[in-house]
Parts: structure tokens; sequence; C-alpha cells
């Protein structure tokens, strides 16, 4: 039998190794599983001023987005809805882009004129930053994307081959399917050249 006042000097020793073994065992779970939370989400494209040279913009093609905005309900839908908009720009298809905007765009921008401002329009290296919704049929899109463009084409405050643009797209549900609509938001875009 032990006495009340004898000290066990081997206690303090084990207890502050096993403190530190469940200390360092809680940080390796959580970076692996902060890792496997990764691996599942879609890949994140960091915002990025592009460093390509003027003669390869306006880049990629394919409509990319930060975390944050892959993140959003709304993320796949906003995505196919952009990719369409900007092949249909690329490919100089009118009726293709149609399907993109409301009855309202069409109106105001009907095919001799979008044909005359997108003639030698190419855009690439879009990047969604941001989907913000509002009531339940509208949305605000976040994004920036690069246009090159023979310079007689370019906005007459910016006559440049290579444009920077940031902009914020507004969308609304029409017909029961969500589209590009037309608003003070989408008309005082930012740019810049490249």
């Amino acid at each position: 039998m032990r006495e009340a006042g004898t000290r066990q000097p081997w206690l303090l020793p084990v207890v502050l190794v096993a403190v530190a073994v469940t200390a360092t065992g809680g940080l390796v779970a959580r970076e692996f599983y902060a890792d496997a939370g990764l691996a599942a989400a879609p890949p994140a494209i960091l915002p990025s001023e592009s460093t390509l040279p003027v003669a390869d913009q306006p880049g990629p093609r394919d409509v990319r987005a930060t975390r944050d905005a892959t993140q959003h309900p709304l993320y796949e839908t906003v995505r196919q809805l952009l990719q369409t908009y900007f092949d249909a720009i690329n490919g100089k298809n009118y009726d293709r882009w149609q399907t993109t905007v409301t009855a309202g765009r069409i109106k105001d921008m009907p095919e001799q004129n979008w044909r005359a401002a997108y003639r030698s329009t190419q855009d690439g290296s879009v990047v969604v930053y941001r989907i913000e919704t509002g009531p339940a049929t509208s949305a605000r899109v976040l994004l920036t994307f690069i246009s090159n463009q023979d310079v007689v084409d370019a906005p007459l405050e910016l006559p440049a081959e290579c444009i920077r643009w940031r902009v914020v797209f507004p969308l609304t549900v029409e017909d029961d399917v969500w589209k590009l609509d037309a608003g003070a938001t989408g008309a005082s875009p930012q740019h810049e050249a490249c």
C-alpha cells in the first residue's frame, strides 16, 4: 500500500506524452479530412492577371470559376449559360446567342447590329468570381473575361485589340429558364487594355 504523500514521478511525463500525441493526431486528422474535402470539390481557379502574350489572347475558351462561385447552387446552370453565350459570340452564331439572353436583349440587339458589334470579337479567359441571388427569379454574376477584336470594333473609349473586362451580368428567369438580362449592372463594365 502506498503512503498518501508519495509521488509518482512517471505520471507527469506519461500525461504530457498522451496530450502531445492527441494534439498531433488531431492536427493530422484535420489536415487529412480538409484535403479529402478539397479533392471532392471542383477545382478552383484562382483569380489572376493573364501573362499570355497578346498574340495568345484571349486565352482558354472554357468558363472557369473561383471556389466561392463553384459552391453556389446555381453554379452549374450559370457556367453552362455563360459557356453557350461566349461560344455563340466566338462562333458568330446569333441563333445560339438568342437562347442565352432575354427577349428584351434580343429586341435591343437585332442580328444585323449583333453581327456588326461582334464581327471580329473573340472572348476567352472567362472566370466567374461570385454568384449572388436576389428575389426568386433574379441573380447577378461577377466575372472577368478577355476579348480580342480589331481596334475599330473596340469600345470608343478604349480602342485596343486586347481588353480585360470586369462585369456584373444580371440574370433572370424567363419562360422557366435562366437568361442573361439587360440592366444597370451590366451597363457600365470596367475594362482596361491587356
